[in-house]
């Protein structure tokens, strides 16, 4: 059966870094495009970063360029999220999702096909 587990949230200061993980179970990350989304209370769900199936095509939210990295580990069928430089602004339940097509297909991840259950993440003094 197809899942996915996040894992790596917790609590950190302005400024420090976490890693997240997604791993997969039940298929191969590899053949799907896989997006990282977050939620803070009372906001919408954004999109936050995604990489695509084949070549790896990465792409983020403006907010988050040059502070968070997308990449995929094909031997553990785990993508990962290195967040660097991290803000209270940052601070949201962040979801990993897989589709079947194009990253630029998901806004929002409407259309994603599965959904992790989230990690949180709280960036705080």
């Amino acid at each position: 059966q197809v899942q996915l587990v996040e894992s790596g949230g917790g609590l950190v200061q302005p400024g420090g870094s976490l890693r997240l993980s997604c791993a997969a179970s039940g298929f191969t990350l590899n053949y799907y495009a896989i997006g990282w989304f977050r939620q803070a209370p009372g906001k919408e769900r954004e999109g936050v970063s995604c990489i695509s199936s084949s070549v790896g095509s990465t792409y983020y939210a403006d907010s988050v360029k040059g502070r968070f990295t997308i990449s995929r580990d094909n031997v553990k069928n785990t993508v990962y999220l290195q967040m660097n430089s991290l803000k209270p602004e940052d601070t949201a339940v962040y979801y990993c999702a897989m589709g079947t097509k194009s990253c630029g297909s998901y806004y929002k991840g409407y259309g994603m096909d599965y959904w992790g259950k989230g990690t949180l993440v709280t960036v705080s003094s």
